[in-house]
């Protein structure tokens, strides 16, 4: 007998789509539906009250992530999430699957579960189906997950029906493991884009008992993790059809709203993704009129709605222009008032589905909706097609998430279409990296005078910073061939596409005409033939594979900013990586002047400098995990002025601290060997 009473009250005509009615342990709640993503038992930017307002049902929290903070304990101690968070509707936890398939270089794999390294204090966590279901108990989520493995969408069918059938024996694991709880317990279908393969898990997992009793629900995973939309939409359709009708379908990690309409149209009743939330930091607001990206200057004097036709607070109280200044300054109201609007977006479109569904006119506004929410605000509009041959450079412009964006001083970038973020956007990509990474990397003098040098290349992108760093180096060795160094480059990056669509412009790009990039993206590394210089690809998240990279001399750190890549500039990841260079006397070169970059810099230990100026920055920021002052390098520490202006300044703490850790951090960067000793080195700042 089912824990969780279904009842469906509508399926239309021309479509797999249908409305539902759940009541779960705290309430009912209606489909289709969204559920934000509330991981840490908070929605980014969001409050409670700020949910309820946009029209929440159900909110999704992780099981992973509350078993290492606040732990089951606490959680036990407040009788749950519910009160823990102070949130009385309904909570779905996602069982900790997802982390096995995203933490490849972190965990190990057996029939027993996982063990993950804690991000928390690095100690060994064994997350088995049972320990998962005992932590989801502690939480008192009303809908628990089981413990799958999750593998690429892409996989071939022998390692696919491997963990299909891992996936099904941790299934019934945690059936056991639930016993007596009311709370509700979902399976999930693997076996990635295998038709065979997804029929046979709906089936073993739609008749699979423990006692008498099954599942109260059906998820379908293993998408959203590689294939195409096309593929995406066929094996949800597939799966859903195999599925029984009296019970909810959730589509685990689903995605825009155009992603919803159609997976509704295939026959899902819940959906959650983080989109909402993580595109709103980035200045992205989904609308009635489509996609638009705030960030962009044709908003800076707009006194319109962000959307005229919703009643969010955003939309009835602020215009564009404000949110597009609150973007750029990347004020938290921003991200807050965005995610906002996104979310009710988000469930007025649920809403608007489930009334056409028990109308059963879903069909015809399902053909009209397709259309409006794939519209968006693109500043580059493709040009009308010639009636002659296509313009190879129009055809080629974009590749994945990239385009080639022409500057008006006629030098070429690589664009992200998603952030809005241009690599090298006001001085030409050579220019700017000459300036900023290599002039100050003084290879003359390194390579002259250590044996080994390690070049950590944060953020390859089109490989600009890497190459012009080879191609100094290999001039130092063509200028002395007694010198006795051996050089290993690092290239971290985890999507290749931009290096692959700069590639194809060979004639904007020109120093990519050499053999290394090509090389890398092939083989994963390139090696000179004549002189001791290695060129090697770290791919992949790179606060997970640098823990694998030798210990680095000198770090080019140009990942895209905190408001894309908020993960990067973290006091928790500058602590990780001043550990990591202990051993080492280590140089850290970013192109960011902020404020808030550099006190956290300084809060880890490292001695924090002027970089040379570029564009419009009068400055960027070079640091070291020593006194440099001791090795009379010509560069211009942080001085008392910079320490009063820090002081005055609104970005002086990192973002979200809490309150009881802010007078630590302060009085951390007062008391720095930096300002205490007064170490003011007044040479020349210029790099040589």
């Amino acid at each position: 007998m089912s824990r969780l009473p279904f009842k469906l009250e509508a399926k239309t005509r021309n479509s797999q789509a249908r409305a539902a009615l759940i009541q779960t342990l705290h309430g009912p709640v209606f489909t289709p539906t969204f559920m934000p993503v509330g991981t840490q038992a908070t929605v980014k930017s969001q409050t409670i009250e700020s949910l309820k307002r946009a029209g929440s049902q159900v909110l999704l929290a992780n099981t992973y992530h509350l078993l290492l903070r606040p732990g089951p304990e606490v959680l036990k101690k407040f009788g749950g999430i519910h009160r823990f968070m102070n949130w009385n509707g309904p909570v779905l936890t996602d069982s900790g699957g997802f982390q096995i398939f995203s933490l490849p270089h972190s965990r190990s794999l057996t029939e027993e579960g996982a063990t993950f390294k804690s991000y928390v204090d690095q100690s060994l966590i064994h997350l088995t189906p049972e320990v998962s279901i005992q932590t989801q108990r502690a939480i008192g989520s009303d809908i628990m997950m089981v413990l799958d493995q999750c593998i690429p969408a892409t996989s071939p069918h022998a390692i696919a029906k491997e963990a299909m059938e891992l996936t099904h024996r941790w299934a019934k694991r945690s059936l056991v493991a639930r016993d007596d709880s009311p709370q509700a317990l979902f399976a999930i279908v693997q076996g990635a884009c295998f038709t065979d393969l997804r029929k046979a898990s709906a089936d073993t997992l739609s008749t699979l008992q423990v006692n008498g009793t099954g599942f109260d629900g059906f998820a379908v995973g293993g998408l959203a993790v590689g294939e195409t939309k096309s593929q995406r939409e066929d094996f949800t359709e597939i799966t859903t059809s195999y599925l029984p009708q009296n019970a909810p379908r959730y589509l685990m990690g689903v995605g825009t709203p155009l992603d919803i309409l159609e997976a509704v149209h295939r026959g899902i009743d819940l959906f959650d993704c983080i989109l909402p939330s993580q595109l709103a930091q980035r200045g992205v607001a989904f609308t009635h009129q489509g996609k638009f990206q705030l960030r962009r200057s044709v908003y800076k004097f707009s006194e319109d709605a962000l959307d005229p036709q919703c009643g969010c607070t955003t939309c009835q109280n602020y215009s564009r222009a404000y949110l597009h200044h609150l973007v750029k300054t990347e004020e938290t109201l921003g991200w807050h008032l965005l995610t906002l609007h996104n979310l009710t977006f988000y469930h007025q479109l649920m809403s608007t589905i489930r009334k056409t569904i028990l109308l059963d006119s879903f069909h015809s506004f399902y053909s009209k909706k397709r259309e409006e929410l794939s519209q968006s605000d693109d500043a580059n509009p493709p040009k009308p097609p010639r009636k002659t041959k296509v313009n190879r450079f129009e055809k080629y412009k974009k590749l994945g998430d990239y385009e080639v964006l022409i500057s008006p001083k006629g030098f070429a970038s690589i664009g992200q279409q998603s952030s809005g973020e241009v690599m090298h956007s006001v001085n030409s990509p050579t220019e700017e990296s000459l300036q900023v990474y290599v002039a100050p990397s003084h290879f003359k003098t390194r390579l002259h005078e250590q044996p080994k040098l390690i070049l950590w290349d944060v953020g390859l992108g089109a490989a600009t910073n890497a190459l012009l760093a080879i191609e100094a180096i290999q001039k130092e060795f063509e200028s002395d061939p007694l010198l006795n160094c051996t050089v290993e480059i690092y290239s971290f990056e985890s999507d290749l596409n931009s290096l692959r669509l700069a590639l194809h412009h060979k004639n904007f790009f020109q120093f990519l005409r050499h053999p290394g990039p090509d090389s890398l993206i092939k083989n994963g590394s390139w090696s000179h033939p004549t002189y001791p210089l290695k060129w090697s690809l770290a791919q992949g998240d790179f606060l997970q594979t640098f823990e694998n990279t030798p210990a680095p001399d000198l770090i080019y750190f140009d990942p895209f900013s905190s408001k894309t890549n908020s993960e990067f500039w973290t006091s928790s990841t500058f602590q990780k990586i001043f550990n990591k260079c202990n051993q080492n006397q280590t140089q850290f070169i970013t192109y960011s002047a902020s404020t808030r970059v550099r006190a956290q810099l300084l809060n880890e230990g490292f001695f924090v400098a002027y970089g040379p100026a570029t564009g419009p920055k009068e400055s960027t920021t070079i640091a070291f995990n020593f006194d440099p002052t001791m090795a009379n390098l010509p560069y211009r520490l942080l001085d008392h002025s910079w320490l009063e202006r820090w002081k005055r300044s609104d970005s002086k703490l990192p973002a979200g601290l809490p309150e009881f850790e802010q007078t630590k951090f302060i009085e951390k960067i007062l008391n720095h060997p930096q300002f205490i000793k007064n170490l003011d080195f007044q040479g020349d700042t210029r790099t040589k």
